[in-house]
């Protein structure tokens, strides 16, 4: 029997995130999940008049491609990759798994091959496509979070089909306080009280966006980017990342004149240090965003989720947008998440010497809109 709530979401996608209009194609690319969805959004693009396209994809297939391939056959697979995809008006990713470790056991230098030479297919998707990323929940997805499958598929929904037009409207305000600041002051504590993050940096010029259901599902950020070359000071990031199957916790990072100068983790600290010796812009940041979703109160391991959660921000190492970017090119984009409510120790946000957010409520006047209480 058909739920409901998944013909809302395809319409959703459809209609809001991509606006798919009559004659366009869209390329339907599911990851293990429920094939009612894929069946829902290919009716969803009939409706509107587009040109529906799917592509079926298994992370095991994936994994023993990448496992067992080589420079030649990366090449001759981007190759096909980058003509289908210049071929569409739209991309709807359906991303679901079953162990969100399955590549851990295969190569880093393996994995950072494979991914500097599939990237212009990403960087054609994101650049010159309407495109939405999403997950499906999963078992394994609800397992991250803690608790149980029913609950975290209610939870799910609640986040996905939540009323993104209203957060938009809430997030002009942000937007233009971004938009106008420069010098950028964030300071974090552990629960203890201490002082783990203090960073300073400008934005002058760069540019904002706000992402409120038109790129990630679930969604709920408003990202820039810091000047090259302006970053100062030291974070630490209080949430654990996953990075190719390889989890990571308590990733400090050190800036001089822009470039990450010193890296460490609680953990693998040696495929920490073979991250960021990808390439040059690895050790530099491509985005400063502050996230405003309130369904999402704590981390659960799955960055769509997590770079969203209320009172949170996202300082990532690498390739930077080319909306709202500062020119870094990488072949990683490295979503590190620090959250700053008080059950995290609290932070501060300062905008050019005013305090914009403290503990993870924003406490200037026309930015309250965007608290938890009034996006629900």
């Amino acid at each position: 029997m058909l739920d409901p709530r998944v013909s809302k979401l395809a319409d959703l996608l459809v209609g809001y995130s991509c606006s798919v209009k009559k004659g366009e194609r869209v390329l339907i690319e599911a990851v293990l999940v429920d094939y009612q969805i894929v069946t829902e959004l290919v009716k969803a693009v009939k409706k509107a008049g587009g040109h529906p396209y799917v592509n079926i994809v298994d992370p095991k297939i994936t994994r023993e491609i990448i496992k067992n391939g080589d420079k030649e056959q990366f090449e001759t697979l981007a190759d096909f990759e980058l003509y289908r995809m210049k071929g569409m008006d739209a991309y709807i990713g359906i991303r679901g798994g079953t162990n969100s470790f399955e590549m851990s056991d295969v190569c880093p230098e393996k994995i950072q091959l494979y991914t500097q030479i599939i990237k212009p297919v990403l960087d054609e998707r994101v650049n010159n496509t309407k495109w939405v990323v999403l997950r499906w929940p999963t078992p394994s997805m609800a397992q991250l979070a803690h608790t149980s499958t029913e609950n975290f598929t209610n939870f799910y929904f609640d986040v996905c089909t939540l009323d993104y037009k209203k957060m938009a409207k809430a997030a002009k305000n942000l937007e233009k306080a971004m938009d106008k600041a420069d010098k950028v002051h964030i300071k974090a504590f552990d629960p203890c009280g201490t002082l783990h993050t203090d960073l300073t940096f400008s934005m002058k010029g760069i540019g904002v966006e706000i992402c409120a259901g038109e790129k990630n599902i679930p969604d709920g950020e408003v990202f820039s980017a810091p000047v090259l070359d302006s970053v100062e000071g030291f974070i630490t990031y209080n949430t654990p990342s996953l990075n190719n199957g390889i989890s990571f916790d308590r990733v400090r990072l050190e800036f001089l004149k822009g470039k990450i100068v010193k890296a460490t983790a609680n953990n693998n600290q040696a495929e920490l240090d073979k991250i960021f010796d990808t390439d040059e812009g690895a050790r530099y940041i491509g985005e400063f965003a502050i996230g405003i979703n309130p369904y999402i109160t704590k981390p659960m391991n799955d960055i769509l989720f997590d770079e969203k959660i209320t009172g949170s921000i996202h300082f990532t190492p690498g390739s930077s947008y080319e909306d709202a970017g500062n020119g870094n090119k990488s072949a990683i984009h490295w979503d590190l998440v620090q959250i700053h409510t008080k059950e995290y120790g609290g932070g501060e946000i300062w905008f050019d010497g005013k305090l914009i957010r403290k503990d993870g409520r924003f406490v200037v006047k026309e930015l309250e809109g965007l608290n938890p209480e009034n996006l629900m």
